[in-house]
């Protein structure tokens, strides 16, 4: 078997060479990072978990006609999805106040918001990925007028929709991050949603406990990460009700069998 080209590698992703042009296999590793990479360390599980989660969000929104990379998944670890220019603003949605808008204005963290909050962040590691205006955006070509209007009407029909389906299973949707990327047609680009949704980029509380379900666990050190993410994924009906039997990691599965 062939090796496979490696094109890129994020903290929390590996990409790969496609079968087909136009293609990219996304590979989702267990690797955790916060604080722009400042503290790191390891979820065992994690990849699996989000790949399914990601999934079942991604295959939901493209349902309801939001254009998105994702074609399909692959094997525990891995989805193939379109390869496309990423553009370089992450688009933050914000329901409740947490994270740094509460450290920024100093709102006590679990106000509700009067409305949503859309942000923007220019993503460089560098430099912390500092949050920018549409001024910003639109000086410096990182994305058109056009593709500005795109991302932020899409944003908000996910926080729509991703709002009611985590209150059916009493999460809150706190806040969230989105990523989007250009697929072009001969000169004519067009916008879709890219990266992933799980909790590694939303912020998701229980709506009885406000017990974190989210990579905040890890954040802030209150453990349980693997429980939490598990416990998303369970609600969601993607792991059955006793996840002591669900196989999130394969090495770890191959060994219990003696393989």
């Amino acid at each position: 078997m062939a090796r496979r080209r490696q094109i890129y590698e994020g903290k929390a992703k590996i990409l790969y060479e496609g079968p087909e042009p136009g293609t990219l296999i996304q590979y989702f590793k267990d690797d955790a990072t916060a604080f722009n990479a400042q503290k790191k360390g390891t979820i065992s599980g994690k990849g699996v978990l989000n790949n399914r989660i990601s999934e079942h969000v991604f295959t939901l929104l493209g349902h309801i006609g939001i254009p998105t990379h994702f074609i399909r998944r692959l094997n525990m670890r891995e989805q193939l999805i379109r390869q496309v220019e990423i553009v370089p603003i992450e688009v933050v949605v914000r329901n409740v106040a947490a994270g740094s808008l509460s450290t920024r204005l100093g709102i006590e963290e679990g106000t509700q918001l009067p409305r949503t909050i859309v942000e923007y962040y220019f993503k460089d590691d560098a430099l912390g990925d500092p949050m920018v205006t549409e001024e910003h955006i639109l000086c410096f070509g990182w994305a058109a007028q056009d593709e500005l209007h795109d991302m932020a009407d899409m944003a908000i029909r996910v926080n729509d929709f991703l709002s009611g389906l985590f209150a059916g299973i009493n999460i809150r949707l706190v806040d969230f991050k989105l990523e989007f990327g250009r697929i072009w047609d001969n000169d004519y680009a067009r916008i879709i949603l890219a990266d992933e949704i799980s909790p590694d980029g939303c912020r998701l509380w229980d709506m009885t406990t406000n017990e974190k379900l989210d990579k905040d666990r890890f954040r802030r050190d209150l453990g349980g990460e693997v429980e939490a993410y598990q416990e998303v994924a369970r609600r969601l009906g993607l792991l059955p009700d006793d996840a002591e039997s669900a196989v999130l990691d394969l090495e770890t599965h191959r060994k219990k069998r003696g393989k």
